[in-house]
């Protein structure tokens, strides 16, 4: 785990392996490389002809791109590497708090096999301690677990200095401590999705989190097959029933001391989805084992908001189960009694997530909480609406649907509103069922947020989060996201939480 520490050391005086700075496109239509804030005394070193030197290297301050020049005698780390900030914003202005994230993840990927870096971008507040240490851990992340590692294999960024901070200061030090929450979570759920889905069955899943559970004091219920049986879950067992890998409903619960607000999160975790009878084709399984990327989201959140001590109380419903085809598998064509009663006719078993949804969410609303939301790689329409990077929000509360929309910018996740026409929902009635898990084709992210729609409490505020195209990263790594599992949503769920404390969201 890469460590994260405050130092009021000069960057010419400190001792490490490397020094970051910042570099930008000056505004104007001369443009030119400028230094950015925090970088002072490296400039210094170099005569002030720093900017120069990088530019002699092919610098153009362009975001993502990374510079690497020797020190001069009058630094201490043997080499400084640069990080494109993009324009310099106006002189009364500051960098934003996304672009800081992202160099430093940038950075921290470009210095992998690095023991120790001194990051000296620029810091006005402590929202930028927090960007800043928030991407260099997220960009610092690498999953190992199986790869045959020698001795001399070199492993990530292991530790982070930000300079220009104040290690006393009550904000900067609670800004490090909400990065390193955030980070660390984050990357708990990256190694949960990228774990080979023979590793992390239902059982397994369930298992990690009850030792997270003992670990950071929260309480873990999980509902195996019998118990799930036995309750009625005709969701989770009939989209588990093929596996023999059997499903688990697991609640994990955060509490606070004061008699605070209840926000509950569900999230998909089908561990590995085949497609089940309906079965994916070649190029389009290979990797199914990120389908409980909402599960370990949520997972992820309810740690993180432990860890920071919210003032808010947050229940986790992760809904786990692996969709295999075999002659116990359900069949296009059966009907399941859910457990909120609901009959539901399954025309497509590759559209299993929101079966295990519709249990989970019946469930969580039996809680009364003062809202609900669910997280799921649920459609592929979502992926060809959205793309790779953005997560639609469907909600029965336009304000909510809003309001998480503005959280997701102010975390730096890409999110877009979506509606729920009402005129989709007839697309699912069914002549043998109370209704179809499948609608029309067209519209088809809108159709599945309907369908879960009807399984939420009446009166509960409710939102759906479909991170079906940013939830794992097939392309190359970039900025602080990595290949392979993102963590997607978890910032956004955090702050959701952190906000519902403050009472902003009533």
């Amino acid at each position: 785990m890469t460590a994260l520490t405050l130092s009021t050391a000069g960057a010419a005086t400190l001792r490490a392996d490397a020094l970051v700075v910042g570099v930008a496109k000056a505004a104007g239509p001369k443009g030119g490389l400028v230094v950015a804030p925090g970088a002072e005394a490296v400039d210094k070193a170099f005569g002030g002809k720093l900017a120069a030197v990088l530019e002699t290297l092919g610098a153009r301050g362009a975001e993502g791109e990374v510079t690497k020049a020797v020190s001069p005698s009058g630094l201490k780390a043997p080499f400084v590497l640069a990080v494109g900030l993009g324009t310099a914003p106006a002189a009364d202005e500051a960098y934003d708090a996304e672009v800081l994230r992202t160099a430093a993840g940038n950075a921290a990927r470009a210095l992998h096999g690095i023991k120790k870096a001194a990051f000296a971008l620029p810091i006005e507040a402590a929202e930028d301690i927090e960007a800043i240490g928030e991407g260099a851990l997220l960009g610092a992340y690498a999953f190992t677990a199986y790869q045959d590692r020698g001795p001399d294999a070199k492993g990530p960024l292991a530790e982070v200095t930000l300079l220009g901070a104040k290690p006393r200061d009550k904000a900067h030090k609670a800004a490090v401590e909400r990065s390193l929450a955030v980070a660390e979570e984050m990357n708990r759920a990256r190694d949960l999705i990228n774990t080979p889905p023979n590793d992390l069955t239902p059982e397994a899943f369930a298992a990690v989190v009850s030792a997270a559970g003992k670990e950071h004091g929260l309480k873990v219920q999980v509902l195996d097959e019998k118990a799930l049986e036995k309750g009625g879950f005709g969701g989770i067992l009939g989209v588990g029933v093929g596996s023999e890998n059997p499903p688990r409903l697991v609640k994990i619960t955060y509490t606070h001391a004061k008699n605070a607000k209840h926000l509950a999160l569900v999230g998909k975790g089908i561990t590995y989805d085949s497609g089940g009878i309906s079965l994916k084709p070649a190029g389009h399984n290979e990797t199914m084992k990120c389908d409980m990327s909402g599960a370990a989201a949520v997972f992820a959140a309810v740690v993180a908001a432990a860890r920071l001590g919210l003032e808010v109380n947050v229940t986790g419903w992760l809904a786990l189960a692996e969709n295999m085809p075999s002659g116990s598998a359900t069949r296009p064509g059966d009907v399941l009694r859910m457990y909120s009663g609901k009959t539901v006719e399954v025309l497509n078993t590759d559209a299993e997530g929101r079966l295990v949804l519709a249990d989970a969410l019946w469930k969580a609303s039996e809680e009364k909480p003062d809202a609900i939301v669910d997280v799921a790689t649920l459609t592929g329409a979502m992926v060809l609406a959205l793309g790779d990077h953005t997560f639609g929000i469907m909600a029965n509360d336009d304000a909510f649907r809003t309001a998480i929309h503005e959280i997701a910018e102010e975390s730096g996740e890409q999110s877009w509103p979506m509606p729920l026409p009402a005129n989709l929902r007839k697309t699912m009635d069914s002549p043998t069922a109370d209704l179809a898990n499948m609608g029309v084709r067209m519209g088809g992210g809108l159709v599945a947020g309907l369908f879960l729609k009807e399984f939420v409490g009446e009166g509960i505020t409710w939102a759906h989060l479909d991170i079906a195209g940013p939830a794992y990263n097939e392309g190359a790594p970039h900025g602080y996201t990595p290949k392979g599992g993102t963590g997607s949503s978890v910032r956004t769920l955090v702050r959701l939480a952190e906000r519902t404390a403050s009472g902003d969201l009533g």
